[in-house]
């Protein structure tokens, strides 16, 4: 056993102490590891998003050069929009909290499925895109092992992200900086080297796009234009990613999340939007088996004369392993962002519990896995179609894009007067709700066919999942509820002389949680069960620490607060019938060893002691209601019994 410990630790990291202040400081964020973390989404779909803009142009290339421009444009609109989401939400929660707060738990509902797909569809398509990008370096003899590739990268990215947010960052650094500091020498000197025909490009352009609206109207331009605009929505992915992971990042929280901002709306307005400025001067036609990148990447470096030295053949292989790097990193985003969604909704009861536990590294584990799987699934059923899923991945997006702007303006608009600025915020938000909602409906009319329904099917799965575990949390509350409000009312002071401790007497040790009602129940049970036999009552609490205590100020005193006056109202009430009490508490992420601790303590002082818990029991039991609740009881009794010690577990029906 302590072998595979120490291979464990190896592998995932070894286990950190949530309540040490310098862990907090460890892993949280500064302004660039964010950039690096969560904006190389944003910034890697420059990889694919510009050219799927570019080629549903068709043969009208000319109006890349509007493209280019709406295209920086929207960024710095969308970004700037989402600065306001950080302002108002500096604990995290992005989009859902948003929709959430401002506008209904029902539209935070679609947000949050919409965010999940998302999420999942930013690993899928950037480890697909990443993997096209790569073998556009090898032979077409190699294609049928692309996706073999695929799930190995995402694999990777799993064991790379259950070792802590900022170990992933750190080992894929060089990745993002060499993809930032050799695109912008490409960019800059692929426009100056055709800087000359500028001016021409630009009369041509506007010559061209007269000729054409006499020709096809201008219905037929901007209905085209707006097309191609928004099959390149893609381009735009990511840059929710901030807002959502706020909470992950350095104090001031709100001053750091807008620097990444900054830093991501640059970095991809000059890449997105040079990447098309250099397809159009540059000529660029699609090659089969390769990227419009690739292309146009191979011609610059051809034209690189110096020292006789082909630099397409050495320097390309680096230019595109870096594009297939920085893909995976933007893979990463996902594994970030997913798991946070997923902790908001489950505080809010949509999603299973277990999505807010963190594991021993204080990572959301089971969203990270959850995430792989669902990744893994998509890009077996798409063959790895970047195609089909920037159809798929553009939708959410977009729905979740609109649904922020558009609370946004409901904010503003009822802080009209009262918030400094807000005439110019509403505007700005009105702003970004018109270009997100635009590109959403365009996306939704123009490619439901080729994809875009089975979006809206999946994100309807999953709304309709979150709903039937909605109402069942909603009813097992209101019972328990119920159940605590018989206690709610009774002041437990303490005892002046309470009754002393006997080591040798036979002892009580029961595992109580915030459940009032549910301690009760388990302490009246076994005085019921064994009259006057127990002379000592020990209640084990342990405070769980998950991403909802671990997230905002103030959140670990204030559960230190709740789990340690529960406990209190335990031993008063043994103190007030006579009986001797006592509390022991700890604190962690995974509460069952942290109870098994506790338990081992307990029986060492107490070696006549026998352990109790209690277990929700529902009449219609099934799988669906194991899953969602948690086994603690049956994991910790099994555990006592292997080691000697022992434990019952008393059924409470629901």
């Amino acid at each position: 056993m302590p072998t595979l410990q120490v291979l464990r630790d190896k592998v995932f990291g070894a286990p950190r102490d949530p309540m040490k202040p310098e862990t907090r400081q460890h892993i949280a964020l500064i302004a660039f590891f964010a950039w690096v973390g969560l904006g190389a989404d944003g910034l890697s779909s420059s990889c694919y998003g510009p050219e799927e803009a570019f080629l549903a142009l068709g043969q009208h290339t000319h109006l890349a050069l509007y493209l280019a421009i709406a295209t920086a444009l929207t960024v710095f609109v969308i970004s700037f929009s989402y600065n306001q989401v950080i302002e108002l939400f500096p604990s995290g929660g992005g989009g859902y909290k948003v929709a959430t707060k401002l506008i209904g738990p029902y539209a935070g509902l679609v947000s949050g499925a919409a965010l999940i797909v998302d999420y999942v569809l930013t690993i899928a398509i950037s480890v697909a895109s990443g993997a096209d990008a790569l073998f556009s370096l090898l032979p077409m003899a190699a294609q049928p092992f692309k996706l073999a590739t695929r799930l190995i990268f995402v694999l990777i990215l799993v064991i790379l992200n259950l070792r802590g947010l900022k170990e992933s960052i750190k080992f894929l650094l060089p990745i993002f900086l060499g993809f930032v500091v050799i695109h912008l020498v490409l960019i800059v000197y692929g426009i100056l080297f055709h800087s000359s025909r500028l001016p021409t490009l630009l009369h041509d352009t506007a010559t061209e796009t007269l000729t054409l609206s006499t020709q096809m109207g201008w219905a037929f331009i901007i209905s085209h234009l707006l097309l191609a605009y928004s099959t390149g929505g893609g381009t735009y992915t990511g840059l929710e990613a901030v807002s959502n992971n706020v909470n992950t990042l350095a104090e001031p929280r709100a001053r750091t999340g807008k620097w990444t901002m900054l830093y991501l709306a640059i970095s991809l307005a000059f890449t997105a939007s040079g990447i098309i400025m250099l397809y159009l001067l540059w000529n660029v036609h699609h090659v089969p088996g390769e990227t419009l990148n690739a292309v146009v990447f191979r011609d610059i470096l051809r034209s690189w004369t110096l020292g006789g030295v082909d630099w397409a053949r050495w320097l390309l292989p680096v230019v595109l392993a870096l594009e297939a790097g920085l893909l995976f990193v933007a893979a990463n985003t996902g594994f970030l962002g997913g798991p946070a969604v997923l902790a908001n909704m489950a505080a809010d009861r949509w999603v299973p519990h277990q999505f807010s536990y963190l594991s021993s590294r204080l990572v959301t584990r089971n969203g990270v896995v959850l995430m792989a799987l669902a990744a893994i699934g998509v890009l077996l059923w798409t063959r790895g179609s970047v195609t089909l899923l920037v159809v798929l991945y553009g939708i959410n997006v977009f729905l979740t894009f609109s649904l922020s702007m558009a609370g946004m303006c409901i904010y503003w608009w009822r802080n009209r007067g009262v918030e400094q600025k807000w005439l110019w915020r509403l505007a700005l938000s009105g702003t970004g709700l018109s270009v997100t909602g635009g590109i959403l409906v365009v996306l939704i009319v123009e490619k439901f066919g080729q994809g875009g329904w089975m979006t809206v099917l999946i994100t309807s799965l999953v709304i309709g999942a979150c709903l039937l575990v909605r109402r069942h949390y909603d009813e097992t509350r209101t019972q328990l509820k119920q159940v605590d409000s018989l206690f709610a009312g009774q002041q437990m002071a303490p005892v002046p002389n309470p009754p002393a401790l006997d080591l040798a007497l036979p002892t009580a040790a029961l595992l109580v949680g915030k459940s009032r009602g549910s301690g009760m129940h388990t302490l009246l049970w076994v005085q019921r069960l064994f009259p006057d036999h127990f002379r000592n009552f020990i209640f084990l609490s342990v405070g769980e620490v998950d991403t909802q205590s671990y997230g905002g100020s103030g959140a670990l005193e204030h559960l230190r607060d709740e789990v340690g006056e529960n406990l209190q109202y335990f031993v008063n009430f043994c103190h007030h019938h006579g009986l001797a009490a006592e509390a022991r508490l700890a604190y962690g992420s995974d509460v069952a060893q942290e109870l098994t601790r506790l338990a081992q303590q307990t029986h060492a002082d107490y070696a006549n002691c026998v352990f109790f818990a209690s277990k929700l029991i529902f009449v219609h039991d099934n799988w669906g209601t194991r899953l969602l609740h948690n086994q603690t009881a049956d994991v910790l009794q099994r555990r006592l019994h292997l080691q000697g010690m022992q434990m019952v577990i008393l059924p409470m029906k629901i």
